[in-house]
């Protein structure tokens, strides 16, 4: 660096007071107008700057030393000349300097591949200058800035809200109706909307505090659209409570559109207004808080966060920092770190580092997954696996290369050894097939039971026994009536005794005489339906067919309430044998086989792990869900669809049958005081051992096959 000319600083930048530093010492921002960009200075770096003239290390330090009080060596004077270079904000003056920027603008010029690929993953679209605009419109503005209309928006808000929870039930059904493609296309249409308001609550709110807004547009992440605004203008203010206010300017913008969108749905009637003021409130709640507050991305609370911190960059710092503590940890090299912070705030810089990791992680795995699903095969698979390298990939491949880069100082480490072992200790657990448990959803109930149902609409006349009581077969459980059918056997009683009459005196009448054999036809069909409607009243007279005990569906029932044909009253279940069952994906299912142990667990808690063993396992899947309860549409887990009244599952699932073993007597005598005769909870089994990292391995070789075509 000594040996070049001294750059000189380009004409056209600008330095700005900003607000001091956490450390309470002074700061600067330096402006690029070219670029529209901006630099932060600590103090020593502006003083260094505002010496540059001196046109040399040696002149700035000992101005430095003579007119102030810091204590700056030559070796950060060129650190602060290479930053001037590399970023591209000195004079190309000599011929050296001109021929290393044309270098420089080459190999920054990509091959058609790596711009594709660039273009697909992110790029912007720039769609108005509204600068002019926003500066006549402010004053017609202005109003919404006032502490006035915060106070009646704060009103509106517990007003809303009240009213909304007075019709919550019609709310949340509207929400509904919406989930549709129609309705989707509403919310896209209203996303779009209410997105360019919240980029004009950024700019009017800069050009409140006298900012340039020089651009709006859209920026593209993986073919997602986002709104954009330029405010780094904001970065001329001193203050930053009013970078904090540009900031938070779009939520707080989306917030008060669903505030008054929720109170106009309230107090709308039915219509076209209110539709609209629903897909406002609706829209803006969510996008604003999965989206743009979220510290993790690139969005409005990332800002937010960055500038209440104080902490210009903050990702490109927090990972740096990341990074640094991870080499530490595994390597022990001794390095400095990449800035010193308080106690406090380097923790929290180190943990926001790990979650943002971890956060994009899943969001560009799901991103991939989606545009995979999505996108018609191959390109599908090609932009999938495209973002994937790009966004997970090489980071990774970034460090590993730093490492190899370090390969001498990390051999030589005293803590590597330590690092090995224990990455060697997550690899067995990694790779040994230790995981027996097959978990899935699934119920307990006796194995031999008996629902009863009312044989026809009628109301209960007695009920002899209580709910949990122990019955023999043949005792009588309830008796229903059913006044027609009383009505009907009084009728063909009446007919059948008058027959009766007429045939046993026909020897005394000529007429009854003649028609004997008619009477006698008639009065055995009379005698006939008397019999089967005496036989009919009996299926009314419920009893139970087994010894067992007896549990009544619906336990408020009392003599005198109407029941429905069909109608379940009760179920005589033998409590002395349980079974259980289990439904299994086809990829567990393989895991499984006749006499493996396994445990139930009920939702209740009310009992501990039940003791089971599998007794069978079906081979084909089960075209229809047999035991309802374990359905979705009934709280269970197991997603179903209705289809001509039958419960069809999504996924290919196998039934397991498991029975209570006769040993366990304790726990059979337990389950005999249930109150109810079937329990859902959980089934573990223990199968065959995978290895944790196996069965994604291979699901993903299953993926890989079936693309392939195999």
């Amino acid at each position: 660096m000594t040996q070049l000319v001294w750059p000189q600083l380009r004409d056209e930048l600008a330095i700005f007071k900003a607000p001091n530093s956490a450390d309470g010492a002074p700061a600067w921002s330096l402006h690029d107008p070219v670029r529209n960009l901006f630099y932060r200075l600590d103090w020593a770096t502006f003083e260094v700057l505002a010496r540059w003239h001196l046109g040399n290390p040696q002149a700035i330090v000992q101005a430095l030393q003579q007119e102030t009080t810091l204590r700056v060596k030559e070796e950060s004077v060129l650190q602060v000349a290479e930053f001037l270079v590399q970023g591209e904000l000195a004079k190309r003056l000599s011929p050296a300097s001109i021929t290393a920027m044309g270098t420089e603008y080459r190999r920054r010029q990509a091959g058609w591949i790596t711009w594709l690929l660039h273009h697909y993953l992110f790029f912007r679209v720039p769609l108005w200058r509204p600068d002019a605009w926003l500066e006549r419109v402010l004053p017609h503005v202005q109003w919404l800035f006032n502490r006035g209309f915060a106070w009646m928006t704060g009103l509106a808000l517990a007003l809303g809200l009240y009213l909304v929870g007075q019709q919550w039930e019609r709310f949340a059904s509207t929400l509904v109706d919406y989930f549709s493609w129609q309705g989707v296309m509403a919310y896209a249409v209203t996303l779009t909307f209410v997105k360019f308001l919240h980029e004009l609550g950024h700019g009017f709110t800069a050009k409140r505090y006298g900012c340039k807004v020089p651009v709006m547009g859209v920026a593209f992440l993986v073919m997602f659209p986002v709104a954009y605004t330029d405010v780094n203008d904001a970065w001329k203010l001193d203050n930053a409570k009013r970078r904090m206010a540009i900031d938070a300017a779009g939520i707080v913008t989306e917030l008060v559109v669903a505030v008054w969108s929720t109170l106009a749905w309230a107090l709308l009637p039915d219509g076209a207004l209110r539709h609209g003021a629903f897909l406002l409130a609706t829209t803006t709640w969510v996008s604003t808080v999965v989206i743009n507050a979220s510290p993790f991305m690139r969005f409005d609370g990332y800002f937010l966060l960055m500038d209440a911190l104080d902490m210009p960059n903050l990702h490109q710092r927090a990972f740096a920092m990341a990074r640094w503590r991870l080499r530490e940890l595994l390597f022990g090299l001794g390095e400095r770190k990449p800035e010193e912070l308080p106690r406090g705030r380097y923790l929290f810089v180190l943990a926001f580092a790990y979650v943002t990791w971890l956060y994009r992680l899943v969001v560009f795995a799901g991103i991939a997954w989606l545009v995979y699903s999505t996108i018609p095969q191959p390109l599908g698979t090609v932009l999938g696996l495209v973002e994937l390298a790009w966004f997970l990939v090489l980071p990774i491949w970034s460090e590993v290369k730093f490492w190899i880069h370090k390969g001498p100082a990390i051999a030589s480490s005293q803590r590597l050894k330590t690092t090995l072992l224990v990455l060697g200790g997550l690899g067995l657990v990694a790779l040994l097939p230790w995981d027996t448990r097959v978990t899935a959803s699934g119920l307990l109930r006796p194995e031999v039971s008996h629902p009863l149902v009312a044989p026809g609409a009628a109301f209960l006349e007695t009920i002899t026994v209580k709910h949990g009581q122990t019955v023999k077969a043949g005792d009588l459980l309830v008796r229903l009536r059913l006044p027609d059918l009383d009505y009907q056997q009084q009728v063909a009683g009446a007919r059948a005794s008058g027959l009766l009459w007429k045939v046993e005196n026909a020897g005394l009448e000529p007429k009854l005489h003649e028609n004997q054999k008619l009477l006698q036809a008639s009065l055995g069909k009379a005698e006939a339906e008397v019999a089967g409607l005496s036989r009919e009243k009996d299926r009314y007279a419920m009893r139970s067919p087994i010894e067992g005990v007896v549990y009544w569906m619906d336990p408020d029932w009392t003599p005198g309430a109407w029941v429905r044909a069909n109608a379940p009253i009760v179920e005589v279940a033998d409590v002395h044998a349980w079974q259980g069952y289990a439904y299994l994906s086809e990829k567990e299912v393989k895991r499984v086989q006749v006499g493996d142990s396994a445990r139930f667990i009920a939702e209740s808690g009310r009992w501990g792990a039940v003791p089971l063993v599998v007794n069978r396992v079906d081979q084909d899947a089960s075209h229809v869900l047999q035991d309802g309860i374990l359905a979705s549409v009934y709280g269970g887990e197991i997603l179903v669809r209705e289809k001509a009244g039958r419960l069809v599952p999504e996924q290919a699932i196998y039934r397991v049958t498991l029975q209570v073993p006769v040993k366990e007597s304790a726990v059979l005598a337990e389950l005999a005081k249930s109150a109810t005769p079937v329990l859902r909870g959980k089934v573990v089994i223990s199968g065959e051992g995978q290895s944790w990292l196996g069965q994604y391995w291979r699901t993903a070789l299953s993926v890989i096959r079936r693309e392939i075509g195999f």
